[in-house]
């Protein structure tokens, strides 16, 4: 019941944003609105803000006109998608392991907590953009086991780096939310450190790791897209975007098919991140 509840907000909050996109369309003017010089509502024409059923009429048709292979806008974004959504996945395993092995260490010495949360609270305030160009320059030194250092691992690599930070901070906060006298009953039984770790803290931390989990994903998929775009990474939604975003002036639905790609594959990661929260669920009434 509360996956169809799930599944039904979803699309009703799509419904509305169409309803929306199409009443701007209908009552703002094309030109947008201005006061003075300063443009405070959009432009609604054709070129700006096509109609969503131009969009979705997008899909169906040929990618590039009158070539031998071809190939359908709507094929060529769930292609994109998908390449973009393992590589989300993957920055998202590396981002949690890195997130969760953090958390464990803070919880565990509060002079590691006091030393490191700063820093962790510290790298979100660097510009994704910024960093992709390192991360690739520098993996273009680096040779993995012998194999070369390839684009897609810069991508998957930027993308973990957004993913760690709210499965950290989610997990340290789950960590030590168990109440002080139910620590104080571990130790009065002579429970070690370990024991207490997985029969008390770790169940204890799953209603805050959740949530941050969920967070994580999306930011792993913002994180894949704007490093695909940063890079020049082949393959994925995000160099999608740049390629019909250069052809908008002729054709600008075709930029809104990719943006759309992007958006359901954010809807993706996330009912990727329920199949967790199924397995959890017996968790999800531990109480601090």
């Amino acid at each position: 019941m509360g996956r169809a509840r799930t599944a039904l907000s979803a699309v009703v909050a799509f419904a509305l944003l169409v309803g929306v996109w199409e009443l701007a369309k209908a009552v703002l003017p094309d030109a947008g609105v201005s006061i003075g010089d300063t443009r405070v509502l959009p432009r609604t024409d054709d070129a700006a803000m096509p109609h969503v059923w131009t969009v979705l009429t997008r899909l169906g048709e040929p990618e590039v006109a009158g070539a031998a292979a071809q190939r359908t806008v709507g094929e060529a974004v769930a292609a994109g998608s998908l390449f973009t959504l393992g590589l989300a996945m993957g920055g998202l395993l590396i981002g949690g392991v890195l997130g969760a092995a953090l958390a464990l260490a803070m919880a565990r010495s509060g002079l590691l907590e006091r030393a490191l949360l700063p820093w962790i609270v510290l790298s979100q305030t660097v510009p994704l953009i910024a960093i992709a160009p390192l991360v690739a320059g520098w993996g273009g030194k680096i040779a993995i086991f012998g194999q070369p250092w390839q684009p897609w691992t810069s991508v998957m690599v930027i993308s973990s780096y957004l993913a760690f930070f709210p499965i950290a901070v989610g997990m340290l906060r789950g960590l030590t939310s168990p109440r002080r006298a139910d620590v104080e009953l571990f130790r009065s039984l002579a429970a070690g450190w370990w024991t207490t770790l997985v029969r008390l803290r770790l169940p204890a931390s799953v209603p805050h790791l959740l949530p941050a989990v969920r967070l994580a994903a999306a930011a792993a998929v913002v994180g894949a897209i704007v490093a695909e775009i940063s890079t020049g990474t082949r393959g994925g939604v995000g160099r999608l975007i740049i390629e019909y975003a250069q052809s908008a002036t002729g054709d600008p639905s075709r930029m809104y098919t990719a943006i759309l790609g992007a958006a359901v594959l954010g809807l993706v990661a996330a009912a990727a991140v329920g199949l967790l929260d199924l397995g959890l669920r017996r968790y999800r009434g531990s109480t601090a």
